[in-house]
This record gives structure tokens, sequence and C-alpha cells, in this order.
């Protein structure tokens, strides 16, 4: 036989029943349908209540509402017009009933438990005895009358053992078509209407499967079934196929809402399956929950992650406890004593402290009973002030593979470190099949992304991205993003996910994800006012996983930002040469951080666009290797310009050229001046484990200073005045067979950049076009140096260069 439970939203309209009829009418078997109240009824029922006990009048228009909805699914049930009718005097006469309950309670402004288990019992007695009308083949039985309840701690608790029996003997002497109402019991001493809790229609369906030996116990509801985790939180949770009890009884006392977590302990002793369905997809295969979870076992480690967000936790603490037997006896006897559930415990070996978890609504009533039954104690000092901490969530995992598999707790541990979420206590019993965490509320999203990604539950690892800058470099790195979205996600299962975008001042974020296509239009729609200060807040408030700077910018107030980023365990990709050359004390903090943090500080591109250079260098460190000397043309905009002269292009016309084909940038004095090239030797030396600033580093210029005074207009009228000089020191050259290569060079605890005249023989010699060369001289590569050749400017492999740091955060292969 089968025993089929429909929620409220299942049954919560003349469409959805007749949805439900048609799902029951393929049963061929023995068949008890447990049927909930209409949907939200429950809860109108309960705030009617407490309205009238307060004495609000506006309880009469919840009630009109509470009215309205029955009458609206009796006037539309699929039904004969007689039978409508009589169906009609039967809820009316319920109703009424109801109405003058409230009335009742308005009058004495009191509302007793017994009076409130009574009035919400009408939400089932209503929809049972409508849903009894559409069901016409099937007998309705009395729940009051078989189940039966005890009373402890002001919670009813069925007696299983009554119970069974009069359901047995009920459903023996029925045609083995029969519904009942959920939720709904009795007292077994006084009669009296009593129920099994909020969702208690689970656990009446379940107490039903149990005593009737059935071979299987259907939950349907709005739900596909039990998600790897809250789909209001995690875009690509997914349903689990299969769990064992164990692993579904931990799940839902951790806030999975799927079914009452009551429901699983009459069916587990039976060995009666449960099935989690969907009323509105029936065909889909929802939870399968057995005693092994189904011969087909996920190779998961972890099947789901469940959380309780209103969470407190509470701290017992003194050196008094320590030795002392009996301390926790006392701590959970007062508490059981008045009522309160805990579920966490976390105790030091030191027996100097034991913490609890317990739901924030009955916290302060906690820590009243808890120094209550130790101020002895406290009074003495051998047990401090009992502490409460709020704002706080627990989360867990859980699952039946984590049991003897070891590195599970590490690597949880390991990806929360590397979201920068602390753990304030955990616990894991010895099945090893939970183990769960107390965090702070706020890092709660952020931790069940990071944890769902990184055991592999989500379907691609995702790393979230905020891009500022889209010019040149930052717009041809998000176009190479937007191509290469569909092959990194097939291919490599990694989805990038761009969350925020800015230039000038205004920026975008977008949690879900920036359509790439248009998101130049969306930026000018839909962007908010911005700057470093509101851009760093607005990162570090958005709390997301796996967060990406991308700095495509040369801003110095960007490059400030950088730390305080970093110190949110976010990692900075940055083609902007500022941080990495400003201060060395700044410098090495950065990096400090980074490592710290676990995180990462990526900057190849500061050198040699998407060259190599930064990258081989730390492998060559890192292996035991010594750089001793670093020689480079670093500058590819001047390399063009001293490639480009000739007899007929002068200097002046080569640096425009230069700034013509977007190798320079808008005002070429920059470059001119060699400050970049500066910048990049400082950044390689310092890679290279040497402690130097700018203003070591010796500058041999080869335009005289006055030529970077005054408007850019100025300059390019006074350029021409070098260029007879070039073109003697070109023609001098050419009879020479030499070039000029602006290098920049480290040795014996020497920078120095320079113009310098290279012959034939020379590595540098053949350097074409705005290539760039690093020739690298260590212990090991003494005699013939390692040589990095390449393009070194321009915006598509700058681009690359950054979008290959990004990569590599994400550690793909």
């Amino acid at each position: 036989m089968k025993v089929m439970k429909f929620g409220g939203t299942s049954v919560g309209s003349a469409a959805n029943i007749a949805n439900v009829k048609k799902i029951i009418s393929g049963v061929n078997e023995p068949i008890v349908v447990v049927v909930s109240a209409f949907k939200s009824i429950t809860d109108k029922l309960l705030t009617t209540s407490q309205l009238a006990a307060a004495g609000d009048y506006s309880y009469e228009r919840e009630f009109r509402e509470i009215v309205e909805q029955h009458v609206t699914v009796v006037c539309k049930l699929d039904i004969s017009e007689s039978q409508r009718e009589k169906l009609a005097v039967e809820v009316n006469k319920l109703l009424d009933e109801l109405s003058n309950i409230f009335k009742g309670v308005f009058l004495i402004n009191d509302l007793s438990p017994k009076t409130s288990d009574k009035i919400v019992s009408y939400g089932e007695r209503l929809s049972t005895l409508i849903i009894s009308y559409a069901f016409s083949d099937y007998e309705m039985l009395d729940v009051t009358q078989l189940i039966k309840t005890d009373c402890a701690f002001g919670k009813h608790t069925p007696d299983m053992e009554l119970s069974n029996k009069l359901i047995r003997n009920a459903f023996e002497n029925s045609s083995k078509k029969v519904l009942v109402a959920g939720f709904i019991s009795t007292c077994k001493t006084t009669g009296e209407i009593t129920n099994l809790g909020r969702g208690g229609s689970d656990y009446t369906a379940a107490i039903f499967a149990s005593a009737l030996d059935a071979n299987i116990l259907e939950i349907w509801s709005d739900v596909d079934g039990f998600m790897s985790a809250d789909p209001k939180v995690i875009n690509n949770a997914h349903v689990i196929e299969s769990l064992t009890f164990t692993e579904a009884t931990e799940l839902c006392n951790f806030g999975a809402k799927v079914i009452y977590p009551p429901t699983i302990f009459p069916v587990y002793h039976k060995n009666i399956p449960i099935r989690i369905k969907n009323t509105f997809k029936p065909d889909a295969p929802g939870t399968y929950i057995s005693h092994n979870g189904e011969t087909r076992k996920s190779k998961a480690m972890i099947k789901g992650i469940s959380s309780i967000s209103d969470s407190c936790l509470i701290t017992v603490q003194g050196l008094g406890m320590v030795g002392i037997i009996g301390v926790n006896f006392r701590i959970f006897r007062a508490l059981a004593k008045n009522g309160i559930s805990v579920f966490l415990v976390s105790q030091a070996s030191s027996e100097n402290s034991t913490s609890i978890g317990v739901r924030s609504a009955d916290a302060t009533l906690a820590v009243r009973v808890l120094e209550e039954e130790f101020e002895k104690e406290i009074s003495l000092g051998s047990i401090n002030r009992v502490l409460l901490e709020t704002e706080l969530a627990t989360v867990a995992i859980v699952g039946e593979n984590m049991k003897y598999t070891p590195g599970i707790a590490g690597k949880l541990f390991e990806t929360l470190g590397k979201s920068g979420i602390s753990v304030i206590a955990c616990a894991q019993g010895a099945s090893e099949v939970n183990i769960s965490f107390v965090i702070k509320n706020k890092y709660l999203r952020k931790a069940l992304n990071s944890i769902h990604d990184s055991f592999f539950l989500s379907e691609y690892k995702a790393l979230n991205l905020f891009i500022v800058g889209i010019g040149t470099v930052g717009g041809n790195l998000i176009e190479q993003i937007r191509q290469q979205q569909p092959k990194l996600m097939e291919q490599y299962a990694l989805k990038l996910n761009v969350v925020g975008i800015a230039r000038g001042r205004k920026a975008l974020f977008c949690r879900e994800g920036i359509n790439l296509d248009n998101y130049k239009t969306e930026l000018d729609e839909k962007g908010i006012p911005s700057s470093p200060e509101i851009l760093r807040d607005g990162i570090i408030n958005m709390n997301i996983f796996n967060a990406v700077f991308v700095d495509c910018t040369a801003s110095e107030p960007v490059s400030q930002i950088y730390g305080d980023l970093m110190s949110q365990n976010i990692s900075v990709v940055t083609a902007n040469k500022v941080a990495a050359s400003s201060a060395y004390d700044n410098y090495i903090k950065l990096k400090n951080t980074a490592r710290e943090r676990n995180i990462k500080f990526l900057f190849e591109t500061n050198v040699g666009a998407g060259l190599p250079i930064i990258n081989t260098m730390n492998s060559l460190i890192n292996s035991g290797d010594k750089i001793v000397k670093i020689e480079a043309v670093l500058s590819g905009t001047l390399n063009f310009i001293f490639n480009t002269i000739s007899k007929d292009i002068p200097f002046s016309k080569a640096i425009y050229l230069a700034k013509e084909s977007g190798y320079s940038e808008p005002d070429p004095r920059i470059d001119l001046s060699g400050m970049d090239v500066v910048r990049k030797l400082v950044i390689l030396t310092r890679e290279a484990g040497y402690q130097v600033e700018q203003s070591d580093v010796e500058k041999n210029l080869f335009v005289p200073q006055e030529y970077f005074n005054g408007t850019i207009e100025e300059f390019w009228a006074n350029i021409r005045q070098l260029d007879s000089e070039f073109e003697e020191r070109r023609k001098k050259l050419e009879s020479e067979h030499k070039h000029l290569r602006f290098v920049a060079k480290y040795e014996n605890g020497k920078c120095e950049v320079g113009l310098q005249e290279v012959g034939q023989n020379h590595p540098f010699y053949d350097l074409e076009g705005s290539n760039n060369i690093i020739q690298i001289t260590t212990e090991r590569y003494n005699e013939y140096p390692m040589i990095i050749k390449g393009y070194g400017a321009g915006a598509s492999v700058t681009a690359a260069g950054v979008f290959s740091d990004i990569i590599s955060i994400a550690n793909i292969r």
C-alpha cells in the first residue's frame, strides 16, 4: 500500500485539487491520502488569533480573507451543484464555529494554548472536508480519533503504540481508499484537540505509513525535492536524487524545510522509503530516501549543505569547570526543564568552556536559566557570566561519503579561510555524517557559495570578477572574457562571472552577473556614481565568494584600495604598475597580505605586457636559483620609435606614429621620460629578491628636461628641434651596424636605465617593432643567460596577460 501526503500549495485551489485527483487516480493499490490546510491558512489563523487576543478589530478583516479563500475553492470545485450546496452548508457550519471562537478570544483578550490548538485545527478540517467532495470515492476518516498524543514541556508527542492500533483497526474496516487530515491529533487523556507541530501533516503521513506497513511514503509539495543548498542563495543548487535516512535527518534538522524532521523516525524503523515529489512536476524524479540512499551512490563527498540563519551561541566558561563532573549535565538539565532545544554543542578538551547553539527566540531565556543554575559559581568567580553571541548562522555539511574519508574537515576550513570567514565554533559527531560550524550571519551567503563550489556540488567553479577600467586594455579584456566564457564552461567547468564594472565616475554591480554583450549601455543607464572609496565599499559589502579585483587603469587612487580589498580575501589582478612600483614597504605589505590570506596579488602585465617574465623569475627563485643580472628592453613604445626612425622618418614623426598606432600614452612625454621603464625595472628587481626604490634607479635620458615642461601643444612644436641630432646619430650607427635601444639594467646592486648602442652580436640588435626582450642571468643560467622575447605593448596582448593571471587563480589545466 501507499501513503501520499499533499501540502497546502498542492491543494490550495480548485485547479490544484483537480491536479492532485489526477495524480492519485493512477494508484492501483490501497492508499491513504493525507492533506494539509490550504496555502497560508495556518499562518492566517494564527495571525487572526493574535489580533483577536489583542483586542484588535482588524482580526475581522483577516477572518473574512480566510472565509473568502475557502468559499472560492468551493465555488470552483469540479462537483455537481447539489453536492456544492451540501458542501457549502457544512463549510459554513465550520466557519461559523470558528467565527464564534474568534469573537470569544476578542471579548476576553486571552488566547490559551488549548484555544490556539483548536483554532489552527480548522485549517485541516476545512480543507479535508472540501477535498472529500472532490474525491467522492475516498472514505474520510476522523484523524482526531486515530492519532493520540501525550503532553510534555508544553509540546504534544504522539503515543505511537496506541495510535498505531487505532489506525490499523480503522483501515481494516475501511474501503482501503482513505482521506485524512494532517497535523491534527487529540490528547489521549482529555480528548482535547492537539496538533503535531508546524509541518505536522508530514508527520501524520509517516505515522500512518508506519502503522500500516506501507510500501512507500510520498510527500508531494511545490519543491522538486531536497536541494544541494538553498536555491535562493545558490543559483546552481540542484536536486539530490537520493539520500539515506541519516542524511535526510541531518539536512532537516539544519533548516532544509522539505519535510518536517520528526517525519523520518516512524518510517525509518520500518524501513519504509520516502519519495519527495513536486505536485506541479509529477514526472520529475524527486528525492528518494531510504536506508542506503539507493544503490546508485553519489561520488560527491558531501550530499548537501543546510543552515540555520537565526542562530545564537551561548558559552558557559570558567576555570572552575575544569575537572568538575556534572557541569554539562546541569547545563542541559536546566535548558530541558524550560523546553529549550539545543542544536549544536562544542566543548574544549580542557573542559574550560562549553558552547551551545540555540535559536534566537530561545536565547534570552536560555541565558537567564543558565545564570540562575550557576548563580553560586558565578558569584564566587569560578564560572564567568554566561556569554551570548547573536547575529550568527549555523551551517552543516552532510553526507555519508564523509565517513572515513580523510581531509574533509581540512578542505572545509581551508575553503572558509580562503573566503576570509572565521569559524566561531564547530562540532562533528562520531558518525562523521555531519560537520557543523557557527559563523557570523553576514557571511552566510558567501560561506554557502564557497562550500558548494569547493565540494563540486556546483556544475561550475565560479570566479566573480570586478573589472575597473574599460579603455583599450579593459575593453579588450572584457571582449576576450565574453568570447571565452562558453569554452571555459564547457571544457573546464569554469564560470567567469563579471559582477562589477567601473569606469571614470560610474560603477555597475550585479551579483548574478553582468551581460557582457551590452555592458556599456547597462553601465551608462544603471551605473551609480563611483570613486575608489565607493568602489571598495561596494565590493566588500557584496561579500561574494571567489572574488577577484581586476585593475585595468593607471590610477594611483585605485591602486590604494588594494590593501583593503585583500584584507577581505579578495584577490587582485592588475595591469596598473603603481602599486608594485610604489614604496617598497607598501609593495611588500601587499605581497605578505596575499600570502597570509592565501589569495593572489598578480601583476604579470606590469612588465612586458603578456610575456611570462615575472612568473618565470618566480619559478627560478622558488626552485633555489638566484638572479644576479637583468638586462631588458621594456618599453614597446620606445623600441617602436627607435626601430621606426629612418632616413625618411625623423625622430619627431616616429613619436607621432607611436601615438597614432596606440603604442604610446596620449601624452608621449610619459613614455619619453623613461619613468615607465624605471617602474618596470623596480618591479623586476624586487621580484628578483632585492629591495629597491624608484629613487635608487640611475636615469640616463635622451630628451632634455625642457621638452617635458609646458603644454602638449608646445611639446609637439618643439620636439622637431631634436630631429637633426637624432638623424646624425642614426647615420653614424647605421655605418657601424648598430642600433639604439633603451635598456634597463640591474647588476651588483645597481639599477640604471638609458640609451645604449648595440651591435649585431648583441641579442637586443634584432628586436623588431614594439617587442620587448629580457635577458636574465642567474647562478644556473650564467654562461648562457635566459632570454624572453615577444610583443611588449598593445592592448590585446596586455589584456591577454591579465586574462592569463585571472585563469591562474582558477588553477585549471
